[in-house]
């Protein structure tokens, strides 16, 4: 089924929720070369205003990396696939570390140095293993996460040239979920923007709640209801909402 693009109307008394990389910035090599436009500060500002508020950042980044890159108060945020959660206020919900992670973390480096291109990100209570940099070692890359998240006990999640060892619970549906309890967005309507397949939650929850997802990137099958082309496209569409 062709997804059309969302109307304006989409926003109206909604709780707005978006993913970062893939959707506000582009993709880059790597997570640190990102560009990250002078304009998105203040589109984001007025969208908080115009919402009252009912404004996330939901992503896959920590919330400590995330927030150097989005410098604004009075924002919630939520990182690392939403095992962090931060409210509007600034208040964090606990992070529990899991056991055993410094030495899953030590496996994947050595892993990593191996291979010429390839990418470790660590972050708080996950690992991410970033392959853009060495296309042609999925298949490893994939084979060796797997075999190490069963061993030790941890969850697998794929992204676009990247794996993530997580431990169970939560992602970035349960974010929205989180988020949706809040006074500041109950009775809205929940609408998620993101481009990743660890979007799918996002989508399936605001879906539940009512409400829908805006998928960003090329057409596949999805949990979404509406679809933009690009990151330019995600700019112009929010940045033309008044």
């Amino acid at each position: 089924m062709t997804l059309l693009p969302p109307p304006d109307s989409l926003l109206d008394n909604a709780a707005l929720f978006l993913d970062f990389d893939g959707t506000l910035v582009e993709l880059a090599d790597t997570p640190h070369a990102i560009r990250v436009s002078p304009a998105l500060a203040p589109m984001l500002e007025r969208l908080r205003l115009r919402l009252e508020g009912r404004l996330a950042i939901v992503s896959g980044r920590s919330l400590e990396d995330l927030k150097r890159h989005v410098p604004l108060h009075d924002i919630a945020f939520s990182g690392s696939h939403g095992l962090e959660l931060q409210l509007a206020d600034g208040t964090h919900l606990p992070l529990s570390i899991p056991i055993g992670l410094d030495d899953t973390r030590a496996a994947i480096e050595a892993f990593a140095a191996a291979t010429d291109g390839l990418l470790v990100e660590e972050k708080p209570a996950s690992i991410a293993l970033h392959y853009r940099g060495a296309p042609d070692a999925a298949a490893r890359v994939e084979a060796f996460m797997t075999a190490l998240a069963k061993a030790r006990g941890f969850t697998l999640q794929a992204g676009q040239m990247v794996i993530e060892l997580r431990p169970d619970g939560a992602n970035k549906g349960d974010a929205v979920k989180a988020f949706m309890t809040d006074p500041a967005f109950a009775g809205a309507t929940p609408v998620f923007i993101g481009d990743d397949l660890t979007d799918e939650h996002a989508f399936a929850a605001v879906a539940a709640l009512g409400g829908a997802g805006v998928l960003v990137g090329p057409a596949r099958a999805t949990a979404a209801t509406y679809r933009l082309e690009s990151v330019a496209a995600v700019a112009a569409w929010l940045g033309a909402i008044r």
